[in-house]
């Protein structure tokens, strides 16, 4: 397997450098060369095998001859293992024909460790094999950074710095990465929002100098393998529910839009998909890029659904190259234009093709609430609120065959949030017995200003003292 950039002014590259390298050099993201496929019997007999079993056979048709499919099937065993649930992402029905597939029974509580667990044995693989040790840094809105801090954390060829931003994640989201006190672990409180640290990070990863100095590396939901391990989850979900002689319909809560671009690729690979909602909070710029066609940023609100308050959806550069047909100029082009005037006008033959599939849907922090308590009355589940931004999101979905099951994806534990989840419901979400105390735990975490150079300063330091 082979990897172009999104932007098609790098050479292309194999699974392992692509994982290693994060972004490519001429700012685009990786995507697959071509895409590899399953046939309907293939998909079918995925059902009723362990999700260790399946991830192997769908990250293998990434992964290609870059790892022996014995080594990849011990280290999804390995990161699987790390689940609370036999079934690693069990489905939930809340009603007839409606069902909540929980990605949050991993050991930071929220669905990216579904992908990080794996990663962190990835880059374990390939950097011992090399006698090499990289730099990762990460940018988070909330769950990303304690799932990247848990999967690195004592690994000893990787050190990884989780950039977050000050007083926007909840602060069970903060302890899990800044309770860790390994020495390959830092932490950093970024004053300013999210897009802010995720810029940082991409004006790091552009800036070659120091990009070769530190050996960097990144884990956000631009690394290829992240979005190869989550599209795993739409094939168990689905096969659950009788595809591929059906279609599904996915609900994703999105932010960055990896999750939902994960959905898309599990299509591209052969799974016949009904619709895809990229459910938002406030912070809507996707849904209004698929309801009216243009891209367009707008400053980040604070919500109790911080994860997604990301008003640059890293991601959707990917969907949009294969909207335009693959043209690596023009997505250059748009995406840089895009970085400097916050506006995308999407061209009508592209948005058309996406409207083929995604739908986009905005959910107001009022309506967020009120589908928190509404559940928990209707169904006695409660939830977090990410995950009833995608169940409200559910709620006003029309689709062309009624009887067509939808799943919404519940993203975090709803202890991952317990004041929205107390304030919205009156109830105070219990923490799963398997998950570590934090609240007592001494945290160690430094604070910086939303600047690049400060920021490199500060992972030069920390690297060379690694190193």
């Amino acid at each position: 397997m082979r990897y172009v950039s999104t932007r098609g002014e790098s050479p292309s590259i194999g699974f392992l450098d692509a994982v290693l390298a994060g972004l490519a050099p001429d700012g685009g993201l990786y995507v697959p060369e071509r895409w590899p496929t399953f046939t309907p019997e293939e998909i079918a007999a995925f059902a009723g095998q362990p999700y260790a079993k399946v991830a192997a056979a769908v990250v293998g048709k990434f992964v290609g001859d870059d790892v022996p499919a014995e080594d990849l099937a011990l280290m999804c065993e390995e990161a699987y293992s790390t689940f609370a649930h036999a079934a690693v992402v069990p489905l939930k029905q809340l009603a007839p024909g409606r069902h909540l597939l929980e990605l949050f029974h991993g050991p930071t509580l929220a669905f990216k460790d579904v992908a990080m667990q794996l990663l962190g044995r990835l880059y374990d693989y390939v950097l011992s094999r090399q006698s090499r040790t990289m730099t990762i840094i990460c940018a988070t809105s909330g769950d990303t950074g304690g799932a990247a801090v848990e999967a690195f954390r004592g690994r000893a060829h990787a050190r990884i710095v989780a950039l977050f931003p000050e007083g926007r994640i909840s602060e069970v989201q903060r302890r899990f990465m800044t309770t860790a006190t390994d020495k390959n672990v830092a932490c950093v409180s970024i004053q300013g929002s999210f897009d802010d640290c995720q810029a940082i990070v991409k004006q790091a990863f552009q800036d070659d100098q120091f990009r070769h100095a530190v050996d960097l590396s990144g884990v956000n939901s631009i690394n290829w393998a992240r979005i190869a391990a989550q599209s795993v989850y739409f094939f168990t979900a689905a096969v659950a529910l009788c595809a591929p002689a059906r279609k599904v319909a996915f609900v994703v809560p999105t932010g960055n839009f990896g999750d939902a671009y994960a959905a898309y690729v599990a299509t591209r690979m052969g799974l016949p998909v009904a619709r895809i909602v990229a459910a938002t909070n406030s912070n809507d710029i996707l849904a209004r890029a698929f309801e009216d066609g243009r891209y367009a940023r707008g400053a980040v609100s604070a919500t109790q659904s911080p994860a997604m308050d990301i008003q640059v959806a890293s991601n959707f550069e990917r969907l949009y190259f294969e909207a335009v047909g693959r043209d690596g100029v023009e997505t250059g082009r748009a995406f840089r234009a895009f970085a400097s005037t916050g506006l995308l006008d999407i061209p009508p033959s592209a948005h058309a093709k996406m409207r083929e599939l995604f739908q986009g849907a905005s959910v107001s922090e009022a309506d967020t609430t009120k589908t928190i308590l509404s559940t928990l009355n209707e169904t006695g589940e409660v939830i977090d609120p990410h995950t009833a931004v995608g169940v409200a999101a559910a709620n006003v979905l029309r689709l062309a065959d009624p009887a067509t099951p939808v799943v919404v994806l519940s993203t975090a534990h709803p202890a991952k949030f317990p004041e929205a989840v107390a304030a919205a419901a009156g109830v105070v979400p219990t923490t799963p017995r398997a998950t570590p105390d934090l609240s007592k735990k001494p945290e160690k975490f430094d604070r910086l200003p939303a600047d690049a150079e400060t920021v490199k300063a500060f992972v030069r330091v920390f690297a060379g003292g690694q190193g």
